[in-house]
């Protein structure tokens, strides 16, 4: 984090799922319209930092959550597979959402936390009253993501070649 960034979260909190201790920060009031933000990977709740203030400056009680593998989250038991299958990553969501007491929520992310935010809105739509998700790969279909893609848009996946070189696994984040 830079040295004139400014974290917007004004709580932090700690909940525990079947599966994991979530961390989250929050802001606004607990009263208001809840809204959920997800983050991407390889990142944190830092990316909400300048809309959070907004958000809740609206009268909505903002959360976001660090996502498995990231920030002060933890797995319960040692044993579990450590997974970003996009049915974890929306189950998760629902069960923070459970955690919390929250029937329903805005929900909204990037990345791997716009796929946890489709897969639980596809779980459980009655549950999300809003949906916000930006770029990355909202739902896969497991069944076809061997067949290649038009050339035009697999070049665009180059980074997934250097996951699968050992330089890249010295330099992930831990989980």
């Amino acid at each position: 984090m830079g040295k004139n960034r400014k974290m917007s979260f004004t709580s932090f909190g700690r909940i525990t799922t079947p599966v994991l201790e979530i961390a989250y920060e929050f802001s606004g009031d607990p009263g208001g319209t809840p809204v959920i933000l997800l983050h991407g990977f390889p990142y944190d709740v830092r990316a909400f930092d300048e809309v959070a203030p907004i958000l809740a400056d609206q009268d909505a009680f903002v959360l976001a959550p660090y996502l498995r593998g990231f920030g002060p989250t933890r797995f319960l038991d040692d044993t579990t597979i450590r997974s970003g299958q996009q049915g974890a990553l929306g189950q998760d969501l629902i069960d923070f959402m459970d955690a919390l007491n929250i029937e329903k929520a805005v929900v909204g992310g990037y990345d791997w936390g716009g796929r946890a935010a489709c897969i639980a809105a596809a779980l459980e739509p009655g549950r999300v009253a809003g949906l916000v998700s930006v770029g990355g790969y909202n739902m896969q279909n497991i069944a076809s993501a061997g067949e290649p893609a038009d050339p035009e848009w697999e070049r665009t996946y180059w980074y997934q070649y250097y996951f699968q070189l050992a330089r890249a696994s010295r330099t992930r984040p831990k989980p």
